[in-house]
């Protein structure tokens, strides 16, 4: 028997996957426009344009702790 539920890789999510989880886990909108900011602004990403989600987060925690 095979799970066809697609899956979610934390490593390599695309920016929609990835808004779409984050909105999820944050209890407010995450948007793709709010991750390209941040991806501007030097958050990682894979070189396929894909987001890991453990870099990223790491980047936020850096980031507040900039501020």
């Amino acid at each position: 028997m095979t799970d066809a539920r697609p899956q979610l890789n934390p490593a390599a999510m695309s920016p929609e996957d990835a808004a779409r989880l984050l909105t999820k886990l944050a209890g407010e909108p995450i948007t793709e426009e709010m991750l390209s900011a941040d991806r501007e602004a030097g958050a990682p990403r894979n070189a396929d344009g894909t987001l890991n989600l453990v870099q990223y987060t790491a980047w936020l925690v850096k980031e507040m702790k900039r501020d």
